[in-house]
């Protein structure tokens, strides 16, 4: 047997850091805005830009010898690319959870939804918002609720200290502030 698929050692060292576990069921949790930011980008492109490709394809195709036809070959390829995305925004829309953070309002405890304010050891503060997997957008502060810093928040209250754990080191963080958007007024 190759040595790459036998243990090392024998003996499990159970005070070794690491992430807290990925919850389990797969759920496509997502805010109500990021939820209504992919229902727009479907129905744009169902409604809008799909109609218009497929009119400039039928142009196209009409025009003849459609083996030198770079409308239409270039129309074929953004057809496919805009087909291949719509289905993957219904299946993602399909399992998608919307979870509202403002039911959490006025909470310290860390949830999904949340804006949390840590400081590292360094003294550096940083604001991050966990959202969903297909709204997170790290140049804005939004995090995925499955990235490690969100799995090492979620659950933690203000003032606590955490151990962040990441390749080659663990850091100490400290949560400052969590906060959530006010709901809606109705």
């Amino acid at each position: 047997m190759s040595k790459a698929f036998t243990k090392e050692t024998d003996n499990d060292d159970d005070d070794e850091l690491s992430l807290p576990p990925l919850p389990a069921g797969g759920k496509n949790y997502i805010t109500p805005t990021g939820f209504a930011i992919l229902r727009a980008e479907l129905k744009e492109l169902v409604e809008v830009e799909r109609p218009k490709i497929v009119e400039v394809v039928h142009w196209a195709a009409s025009n003849g010898d459609r083996s030198e036809n770079g409308d239409y070959h270039y129309g074929k390829k953004r057809l496919r690319e805009i087909d291949r995305r719509i289905r993957f925004l219904i299946k993602r829309l399909e399992i998608a959870v919307v979870a509202d953070p403002a039911l959490h309002h006025g909470n310290t405890q860390i949830y999904f939804g949340a804006s949390v304010t840590y400081v590292d050891e360094e003294d550096v503060q940083r604001t991050v918002k966990i959202v969903g997997i297909d709204e997170a957008n790290s140049a804005a502060g939004e995090v995925s609720w499955i990235s490690p810093i969100a799995r090492t928040l979620l659950k933690a209250f203000e003032g606590d200290v955490l151990k962040l754990v990441m390749p080659g080191r663990v850091d100490e963080i400290e949560v400052l502030r969590v906060s959530y958007p006010a709901p809606l007024a109705e």
